[in-house]
């Protein structure tokens, strides 16, 4: 079967994107597990005579001030973001894989969605559940809430929504290749609630959801105390391959101290493989040449291993005869 194609963006010019694109790329490996088309500024990397520079309106920006989050840069990432995603759409990418953005620098640029996710989702006129997976190793988390303030968390929480983010993970860790995912779920409240001493979401909310997302075909545990589940999850015997966490520190903490320069953020839910490096920007080193790629490198494996599966999978169901006799 043929190697996948994948888009890739690098990211914010005015961060460390382009760097790590180009450190990536330095590693011939790649090579042997994608076929590339770059979006990215003219110049602003070398790139091998293997990877198709795509033309696109931001092609030929003028210089961007390292460091800085304004509306050029935003105006930039947004349009290289619908680039990419148009290229998987239209059939000619089989997954997109983009370097860190500035939130910020999205806003001003014209962004009105919460985050990039939705501006996808939004983007690509879908409409069902989708959010953001973090990934280190082979641990994958997943959260029923992202980016809204703390004193929210409790009134967004419903058991339709655990067990959706249970049913997400889970169908996101079968498309990267584990068959059978095992899933644990976060408590929301110091001790798990303590039976209803310090607030009642466990019994009420969550452990219902959980119920429902076994009886919709994916297993999980829990609720387990949030202080101890990844502790659960990491163990070399009985771990898991997921958590599903109730807001967004809840998981991102423990997977930045684990691997800080490691992480993928996967979007989860949404109809291709889309990935990035779990970490920002790093306006401080930018243009510096002290950038890590590792996670830049990871998020590339993965969005080309799920691009992989998927094209399989669609094989296996368009000819299952020739698979047959193959």
């Amino acid at each position: 079967m043929s190697l996948p194609t994948l888009a890739l963006f690098t990211g914010d010019p005015a961060g460390i994107g382009p760097e790590l694109v180009e450190k990536m790329l330095q590693n011939p490996s790649w090579k042997t597990q994608a076929k590339l088309i770059l979006i990215g500024q003219q110049g602003a990397i070398q790139a091998p005579p293997e990877v198709l520079c795509h033309p696109w309106p931001g092609q030929h920006s003028p210089a961007f001030a390292p460091g800085v989050a304004n509306a050029h840069n935003g105006r930039y990432m947004l349009e290289a973001l619908a680039t990419g995603v148009d290229l998987v759409m239209a059939g000619q990418a089989d997954a997109f894989c983009f370097a860190p953005l500035n939130k910020s620098a999205l806003r001003q640029g014209g962004m009105t969605q919460e985050d990039e996710l939705r501006w996808f989702a939004e983007h690509m006129h879908f409409e069902g559940v989708c959010g953001e997976l973090n990934v280190l190793k082979n641990l994958w988390t997943a959260r029923v809430t992202s980016h809204v303030p703390l004193s929210e968390v409790s009134s967004l929480l419903s058991p339709e929504k655990v067990a959706d983010a249970i049913r997400m993970i889970a169908q996101a860790l079968q498309a990267s290749g584990v068959a059978t995912p095992r899933i644990a779920v976060c408590g929301l409240n110091p001790h798990n609630g303590d039976n209803g001493n310090y607030g009642d979401e466990e019994g009420r909310i969550i452990a219902p959801g959980v119920a429902l997302a076994g009886a919709m075909g994916f297993a999980a545990d829990g609720p387990f105390p949030a202080d101890t589940t990844f502790v659960r999850a990491i163990r070399a015997s009985g771990g898991y391959d997921g958590v599903v966490t109730m807001y967004h520190d809840q998981g991102q903490i423990a997977m930045k101290l684990m691997g800080f320069e490691q992480g993928v953020t996967v979007h989860g839910g949404l109809p291709c493989p889309i990935t990035t490096p779990a970490h920002g920007t790093a306006y401080d080193i930018a243009g510096l040449g002290k950038a890590n790629p590792q996670a830049m490198t990871n998020a590339f494996e993965l969005a080309a291993r799920m691009a992989t599966r998927m094209r399989t999978s669609l094989r296996q169901t368009t000819t299952p005869l020739q698979e047959t006799l193959s």
